[in-house]
Parts: structure tokens; C-alpha cells; sequence
């Protein structure tokens, strides 16, 4: 699969919406829930007024010409939440290019980003059930907290 990385763009914000939508995991069987669920407050803090916030970061995937996934990042008191110094990030591919690495590369890219930026970890909300839990394990996540259904992992930056 050919496709680049590369930082967004004050243009592709308002794709940040569609990209909250599929960041929603649907085990199978789960009929997916209305877009209109991204309106609630709880996941609009992921992407309301983004880039306006000093801590707000964002790496696009585009393929031929298409943006196909983004992996986006803020300090925000949100399911990951751990403290007030560590991002939280969230991920999400369109579905006909998941499993083809991408993920996987905008997911190291982001970690080298806030890395060299300074920052000592990241954090993030995950359905246990969720395949991606594995890439974030192999990318150096690990469970800080967790019930029945959801883990809190963190990444540490330092060397």
C-alpha cells in the first residue's frame, strides 16, 4: 500500500470528525451506533476547536491523494486521562485500510513526535476486545488500569 504521513493541515480539521466516528470501537455483531453519537460532550473534547490547544498534535495518512486515517493528540480530561503533562492520543483508519500497517506506522510516527517534543508519556483508552490493543502493546503501551470491558494504557517517551 502506497501512502505517506504528514502533518495536518488547518484544511483537513474538519475530517478530525469523521476520524472521531471511526475511532468508535464496534465489536462484531454490534450494530454501529448513529454519527450523530460523536455530538455528546464526553468524545467531542477529542476534536472540539482542535488546534487551538498548545498540546494539540495530529498526523494525517494520505494515500494517493486521499486522507485514510489520523492519529491526533491533546492534554484533555478524557477516558485515558492520567494526568495534566500527558497527551492522550486517538487513532482511526477508514475500515478498507486497516491491517495494512498504516496504523502501526502513524502510531510510531506520533511517538517519536511528542518524544522529541518533550513529552515523558502518552496515554489512551482502549475496549479490551479491540484488536489495536496489541499494536499497542508492541509500540510499548502498557495496562495502567482496567474493568471488565476497558484498559488505560501509557506509553513512556524517555530513553
Amino acid at each position: 500500500m502506497d501512502y505517506l504521513i504528514r502533518p495536518i493541515t488547518p484544511c483537513d480539521i474538519p475530517l478530525l470528525k469523521d476520524f472521531l466516528y471511526e475511532a468508535i470501537f464496534i465489536p462484531k455483531g454490534v450494530q454501529a451506533p448513529p454519527r450523530s453519537i460523536i455530538d455528546d460532550d464526553s468524545l467531542q473534547i477529542y476534536i472540539r476547536d482542535f488546534g487551538d490547544k498548545p498540546d494539540d498534535r495530529c498526523l494525517i495518512a494520505e494515500s494517493y491523494g486521499h486522507v485514510v486515517g489520523a492519529i491526533w493528540s491533546r492534554i484533555i480530561d478524557d477516558y485515558g486521562h492520567i494526568d495534566n503533562e500527558t497527551p492522550s492520543i486517538a487513532i482511526s483508519l477508514y475500515k478498507e485500510y486497516r491491517n495494512k500497517g498504516i496504523g502501526t506506522e502513524l502510531l510510531r510516527q506520533m511517538l517519536d513526535l511528542l518524544r522529541n517534543e518533550g513529552y515523558k508519556s502518552v496515554s489512551l483508552s482502549v475496549q479490551k476486545a479491540n484488536y489495536a490493543i496489541k499494536m499497542y502493546q508492541k509500540a510499548g503501551f502498557q495496562i495502567l488500569s482496567q474493568n471488565d470491558e476497558e484498559a488505560i494504557m501509557r506509553c513512556y517517551l524517555c530513553n
